[in-house]
């Protein structure tokens, strides 16, 4: 008969101990014992907070190193570089606010912001233009594009984007809706003015600029739609987006973010429309900002995806 020799557990096997210290100062915040090894971070975050209740989970960063990148709430504790006694180092985020309120706070603000100015509203070009109309067919026109904009932002908001985050920094929505609310009455100032004239090519331009505005607007519908399509509903699931039958998504094949390419679009063909320099510079400044985010989600999806198409460009194919 043949004696079985005891089993040698690993180290990883036993249950974990967690200290939890302070990024800046090193001091022990708190310290966890009997942790499971497939606990994973999200799960020693509600641990956390039990002792610390001011830091709920999404205002904490986890981290190996104190200058280090923040553990994903994903990460599973066994599969760390760590012993049975794991450190990690605590930020404070600081407090936060969901993605959904941010993106509904930012984008009502201009859809209202602007018609205020539309229908002329007191105080604003002077009694004797309080809600008037203007006699400009382009103004009209100019009225329903961009409240058809924030609508469609609005109900995507609510029924078609998947947040791989769930919060932001509380701080950014006053940055992002003094950007968003104050262009938009920038612009709407001066495309409803009693003094305001039409495009130089008058009706040529006017539709021309509309037709690249319906085309990129319903292009970025379609990616918006795709990329949902992509992710299960409550999953972080990252995949490569491809191309599908639906001819507006083909610009997958020469743009990581094609999203970003027809948003510049529909705000360039806004800007032809109603030839307002504010509108120019809101496209100018948007076009900066989306080219940063499509470079850093390009950089993503080439480190994180080893047969990603080559042939692809951030954000304006070939090119950038």
């Amino acid at each position: 008969m043949k004696v079985q020799s005891p089993r040698h557990w690993t180290s990883r096997e036993f249950p974990h101990q967690v200290e939890i210290l302070d990024a800046k100062t090193r001091e022990k915040l708190c310290f966890l014992d009997k942790v499971e090894p497939q606990a994973t971070i999200a799960e020693i975050k509600n641990l956390f907070t039990k002792t610390h209740p001011q830091w709920y989970p999404a205002r904490q960063s986890l981290r190996l190193d104190p200058k280090g990148k923040s553990l994903k709430d994903e990460d599973v504790l066994q599969k760390l570089p760590v012993g049975t006694t794991a450190t990690l180092y605590f930020r404070d985020l600081g407090a936060q606010i969901s993605w959904v309120t941010v993106f509904l706070t930012e984008y009502a603000g201009p859809l209202f912001i602007y018609l205020l100015f539309y229908f002329r509203v007191p105080f604003i070009y002077g009694h004797k233009y309080d809600f008037t109309s203007s006699r400009h067919t382009v103004v009209h026109l100019a009225c329903i594009c961009h409240s058809f904009h924030y609508i469609k932002r609005l109900l995507e908001t609510l029924f078609v984007h998947r947040f791989s985050h769930g919060t932001m920094p509380l701080r950014n929505i006053f940055k992002n809706c003094t950007y968003y609310w104050g262009f938009a009455a920038w612009m709407a100032y001066y495309i409803n003015h009693p003094l305001y004239t039409p495009p130089t090519y008058g009706a040529q331009q006017v539709k021309l600029a509309l037709a690249i505005f319906v085309i990129c607007q319903l292009g970025n519908f379609s990616i918006h739609m795709a990329l949902r399509d992509l992710r299960p509903a409550g999953s972080k699931t990252r995949k490569i987006p491809y191309p599908t039958k639906n001819p507006f998504t083909w610009l997958f094949l020469l743009v990581s973010c094609p999203n970003y390419t027809y948003e510049v679009g529909s705000w360039i063909g806004f800007a032809i429309m109603t030839q307002c320099l504010p509108v120019a510079l809101f496209s100018l400044v948007g076009f900066t900002q989306m080219t940063i985010w499509a470079k850093g989600k390009h950089r993503s999806y080439l480190k994180e995806f080893r047969d990603y198409p080559p042939l692809r460009m951030p954000i304006i194919p070939f090119l950038l």
